[in-house]
């Protein structure tokens, strides 16, 4: 249930360990409505210490406009969060990129010691994101003393699908899991299914990759939900354990 320009990974390995893989996004991605503040940005990047993604989306949306437009500052550090946006990140070139090994949120990337008040202080921090997210990456730099700027580079939104393409396998039985990676997610899927739909849905095991999301999936009524560790291979080890 993640974008779908997202899924095709994690779909390809659910294929090769002998799993059937349904594609129902939840969460659609695309430019951002408004260019203008990232053109603004783009041109005053070597002013900034640090760039930091929030996603693989953030990154790969922003890197397409923003190198289309110009070189990377050579001074300009990256950071992000998730194994993911490390990829994306690396496959633009960039052989260091600051992100925690150990854990996937907000709370990792602020443990880090490249985040921390002496290392953060005085600095510049553009944080490239979707259109709204969590602030407290943000405001703990505030805290710490530096100067941190948003720009959305990404919008998201709720796709427009036929719920009957998820409804009519549950109904045969061709439905053992359900694979949730965001609480936005979740949201979007009470939102397509209607309240008659998401009932039908909440008795398949749901695997959730955060808190979070976990809060979120048992506050829709799912019966069954399962923490993961987050990324591809977190899932697929949780979804062996659970079916063997």
């Amino acid at each position: 249930m993640r974008p779908r320009e997202q899924a095709a990974s994690l779909s390809a390995r659910i294929r090769a360990a002998g799993g059937h893989a349904l594609q129902f996004p939840v969460i659609a991605v695309g430019p951002a409505l408004d260019p203008a503040p990232l053109e603004e940005v783009t041109a005053r990047l070597d002013a900034f210490d640090l760039a930091f993604f929030v996603s693989p989306n953030a990154a790969n949306y922003a890197l397409q406009f923003i190198l289309a437009r110009r070189p990377w500052p050579a001074g300009l550090k990256v950071a992000t969060v998730g194994k993911g946006s490390e990829r994306v990140l690396r496959a633009y070139g960039f052989a260091e990129v600051i992100a925690p090994q150990q854990g996937f949120d907000s709370e990792a990337v602020i443990a880090l010691p490249e985040f921390s008040a002496a290392a953060v202080a005085g600095r510049k921090v553009l944080i490239l994101r979707g259109d709204g997210g969590r602030e407290l990456l943000a405001e703990t730099l505030r805290e710490r003393g530096a100067s941190v700027e948003y720009v959305t580079c990404y919008r998201r939104s709720c796709p427009s699908l036929d719920p009957r393409l998820l409804l009519e396998p549950v109904a045969r039985g061709e439905i053992d899991a359900l694979l949730l990676t965001s609480s936005e997610g979740v949201r979007n899927l009470e939102r397509m299914l209607g309240t008659d739909g998401l009932a039908a849905l909440r008795p398949v095991t749901v695997f959730a990759t955060h808190p979070r999301i976990v809060a979120q999936a048992r506050a829709a009524g799912f019966h069954v939900v399962v923490e993961t560790p987050a990324g591809d291979e977190g899932l697929m080890q949780a979804l062996v354990n659970h079916f063997g």
